[in-house]
């Protein structure tokens, strides 16, 4: 077996997706999650961002994509929430095409952020774009049991906030590089 780049990016992606997709009430392996994206047809779309459907009809692809993975999930014994199989999906889409060098192709600019507490927190306390009541709604939901109308609506909003801006760049909000509170008292002092 040869292995090639894409193979690479498909493996790496699959294993980021599916621990940031893995949360306390639905949890699985990286395996389990590679298996559901591959057999879903997610990994079809490794290098192709031309075959990523167009801005106009991205939603309803999700929609259907977010059905696919709940459907293969199911067969393994899992139960997943449109929330934890969005995650999935955007966190492998996110690193395939957004951080994969094809983040100004127009048919990337739809791919939908990774949904999460820190992300909806932040929306929240930032007030972005003016819509801090719906920001703190999602929060008090949590991504990660949200069925396929409180995903969209966070999307909506999302889309709403950023005014025709590409979908990623909602994640400047997003403050989990940062690390823990505990983890920022301790880094160094300017007097240390």
């Amino acid at each position: 077996m040869t292995y090639e780049i894409k193979e690479h990016k498909h493996r790496y992606a699959a294993w980021a997706a599916s621990r940031a997709s893995s949360v306390k009430g639905c949890r699985f392996s990286v395996l389990q999650g590679k298996m559901i994206i591959e057999n879903s047809g997610l990994s079809t779309f490794v290098d192709s961002p031309q075959n990523l459907p167009e801005t106009n009809s991205f939603d309803k692809v999700h929609s259907d994509w977010r059905e696919s993975v709940i459907l293969q999930a199911e067969k393994l014994g899992l139960n997943f929430t449109h929330g934890v199989a969005a995650k999935l999906i955007n966190v492998y889409m996110k690193t395939i095409f957004v951080c994969g060098g094809y983040a100004e192709n127009e048919r990337v600019a739809p791919i939908h952020p990774p949904i999460d507490g820190l992300l909806l927190k932040s929306l929240r306390d930032n007030d972005v774009g003016g819509l801090k009541k719906e920001w703190r709604k999602a929060v008090t939901k949590r991504w990660s049991k949200f069925d396929s109308d409180e995903y969209q609506s966070v999307i909506g909003n999302i889309r709403k906030a950023l005014n025709g801006s590409p979908m990623w760049k909602i994640e400047k909000y997003w403050q989990g590089y940062q690390g823990s509170t505990a983890m920022k008292s301790m880094q160094p002092t300017a007097n240390a």
